[in-house]
């Protein structure tokens, strides 16, 4: 899990000098990423596919917010209104009470939880408050959704800030992709490298996680980032873990297991978890409904 750790400060300062290489598990071997794979193409193929290519968006740190222990967004659905109470989204593993247990889901939980809202250049405008855990488990994902006691209109008029919305269709592969963490204050590039079936990372077991290329070098402090698809600018999945030390399923190692049991572990390489099933979760003035037609996501 994503979280501070001593070795995170450490990690900044050698930061740029590559990730480690991946370490795969025997009769496993890890996919060309997508940046290989166009390279690899012959010039005239790669013509075809660059002006195939959406326009990519610049993704600042605008709506980020840093927390206490990680790093998070203001979100939005497709559905919200600008008079509802604004949402935060970060990780299950983020929570301030500490790590839900695996198969234990929190919903409408008093919180007064404060967050550090940062603008586009990465500088604190405000200070934003929570009025409950809406949200929060480490079951088949991890991820903690907030609700505020400040709407989105008030946030957009008191501080210029628009919320991040969460794309409520399942990501694809290859898509260039920005990592905002709101805690350092950085922004990391890279695509989505493929979906990993079952993710294990010590008691914790994760669906359909979403492998990032080896650019997206994403450090303690990063938990709960959202990550943002380049050519829309919407949120896609939240930053949570990676393979630190090359470790077998163990606590800031987790590996791929895929549908036949077979694991890999891959070292220095970094994962998200999807956001897609969310909307679907969330009605009426953005409020939790666990019901609701579409909802998937784990309950009580």
């Amino acid at each position: 899990m994503r979280k501070p750790l001593v070795a995170a400060f450490f990690a900044l300062a050698i930061a740029g000098a590559g990730a480690a290489p991946a370490v795969a598990a025997p009769m496993t071997t890890a996919p060309a990423t997508a940046e290989k794979a166009t390279a690899q193409k012959a010039p005239a193929q790669a013509a075809d596919a660059k002006a195939a290519s959406p326009t990519l968006k610049a993704v600042t740190l605008a709506g980020t917010v840093a927390l206490s222990n990680c790093s998070g967004s203001v979100v939005r659905f497709p559905n919200s209104l600008d008079t509802d109470p604004a949402l935060v989204l970060t990780n299950g593993h983020c929570l301030e009470t500490g790590f839900p247990e695996p198969g234990e889901v929190i919903v409408n939980q008093a919180s007064s939880r404060t967050f550090g809202l940062l603008n586009s250049a990465g500088t604190r405008v405000a200070t934003l408050r929570a009025s409950k855990i809406a949200y929060s488990t480490m079951t088949d994902t991890d991820a903690t959704i907030y609700q505020l006691t400040s709407t989105y209109a008030t946030i957009k008029s008191s501080y210029g800030i628009s919320a991040l919305t969460v794309q409520d269709t399942h990501p694809t592969a290859g898509t260039a992709i920005t990592v905002a963490s709101g805690y350092w204050k950085r922004l990391y590039s890279c695509n989505i490298d493929g979906f990993v079936y079952r993710m294990k990372e010590g008691d914790w077991t994760w669906k359909d996680s979403v492998r990032y290329t080896s650019a997206c070098n994403t450090i303690g402090g990063t938990s709960g980032s959202p990550v943002v698809d380049q050519a829309t600018g919407k949120v896609v999945a939240v930053n949570n873990t990676g393979n630190e030390d090359g470790e077998r399923c163990t606590e800031n190692n987790p590996c791929e297991v895929d549908a036949s049991g077979n694991v890999t572990v891959r070292q220095g390489i970094n994962y998200a978890q999807e956001t897609y099933t969310f909307p679907a979760c969330f009605t009426t003035r953005n409020q939790l409904n666990l019901s609701a037609s579409g909802c998937t996501l784990p309950k009580p």
